[in-house]
């Protein structure tokens, strides 16, 4: 088969996220217009469109790495923030249990403290003669004013703590409810962030899930192309073996490169069919003329015509043959003629690049006497 030079489309750049994604895509998809006459054009084109899909598929890829770690980081920190609301609103919580108790007993003092006020206030209704008449002493006496004192002194004391306590108590509370509100807030613009990271992350994942289908539909057509190709071959007949260790004289610097990975001297990719028959008509000391991008192998014997170079049915040692089946057809280089049959050189017979000869039949093959 034919393969001949051609200009590779550079990679679109990928920009951060989906807006980027979606208007590679619209390039990407855009049919790429191959030129019919050239051999390899099409699967060429095809080539260039996996591969710069591939290229895309493997950023987005990166993309969603990167979104996914900052996911990963958003949840950490929302976990974390909500540790840290739980144990504060268990303190709340703490906090407002203590403070009812505190109001509990502070109205139980002020209770306990009005009693003993309108005790004392009744027992003020007494001269003080009658306390110590009915007292069995001066000192009975005594005893029972210090005891209404101290009684009072106490519940007022009491008092005054319940009510620090309960001044402290709610400082605390509304302290700990100011740092709940603004771990709340935190957490909600921390779970907005993470919505936001996981639908970028949808959108990447569903632009690579396309470039991907594409990069599968590409190779899938791909595939079939050279299997038509290789199907058409094989109706030539014969049965193709390794031959020459020397690959017929093949330049090593084309034969042990990748298949397509090079150009020829006549604009051709590396070990095709027609890069192969072109180099052996140089060799042989004839000019081979430059027809790089001028067609697929079952194009030859037209620009062959073309350039004045005989074409016919008859096989001689040293022509091209050719056979117009299949999409792009195929070259060979003929070895020897034997009646009906003849014997050929070639590369790329099954469409994997690769050095071959074999015994065919002449059928229609056509054949270029340079």
């Amino acid at each position: 088969m034919i393969h001949h030079n051609q200009q590779v489309k550079k990679v679109p750049k990928l920009t951060p996220l989906i807006a980027a994604g979606v208007v590679v895509l619209t390039t990407i998809l855009t049919p790429v217009a191959a030129r019919a006459d050239a051999l390899q054009d099409q699967i060429d084109a095809i080539e260039r469109q996996k591969n710069a899909n591939s290229s895309i598929s493997s950023g987005l890829a990166v993309q969603a790495q990167g979104i996914q770690g900052e996911i990963n980081a958003l949840a950490t920190q929302i976990a974390t923030i909500q540790a840290q609301i739980d144990i504060n609103t268990a303190r709340q919580n703490e906090l407002n249990g203590q403070i009812e108790a505190a109001q509990k007993k502070l109205a139980e003092q002020k209770d306990m403290l009005s009693a003993s006020v309108r005790s004392m206030y009744i027992e003020g209704d007494i001269s003080p003669l009658e306390m110590i008449a009915s007292s069995k002493n001066l000192s009975d006496f005594v005893d029972k004013q210090e005891y209404r004192d101290r009684i009072k002194e106490n519940i007022v004391k009491t008092v005054d703590e319940i009510e620090r306590l309960k001044i402290q108590l709610d400082a605390q509370q509304k302290e700990v409810s100011r740092i709940l509100d603004e771990q709340k807030s935190l957490r909600g613009s921390l779970n907005e962030k993470n919505n936001e990271a996981s639908a970028k992350l949808g959108a990447v994942n569903q632009s690579k899930a396309g470039f991907d289908a594409q990069i599968q539909s590409q190779s899938a057509q791909i595939s079939a192309l050279k299997a038509q190709q290789r199907a058409a071959n094989s109706r030539l007949g014969g049965s193709a073996v390794a031959g020459d260790p020397s690959k017929g004289g093949y330049p090593s610097r084309w034969a042990n490169a990748p298949q397509d990975s090079l150009v020829d001297s006549w604009g051709m990719y590396n070990r095709e069919c027609v890069s192969y028959t072109a180099w052996k008509v140089y060799q042989s000391g004839r000019n081979m003329p430059y027809w790089g991008g001028r067609g697929n192998a079952n194009e030859w014997p037209g620009n062959a015509r073309a350039a004045g170079i005989p074409v016919d049915g008859n096989p001689r040692v040293g022509d091209v043959a050719v056979s117009m089946s299949g999409y792009y057809g195929h070259v060979m280089y003929v070895e020897a003629v034997d009646g009906n049959r003849i014997y050929v050189s070639q590369y790329n017979y099954s469409v994997r690049g690769e050095y071959s000869e074999m015994w065919i039949n002449i059928g229609s093959l056509q054949f270029i006497h340079f």
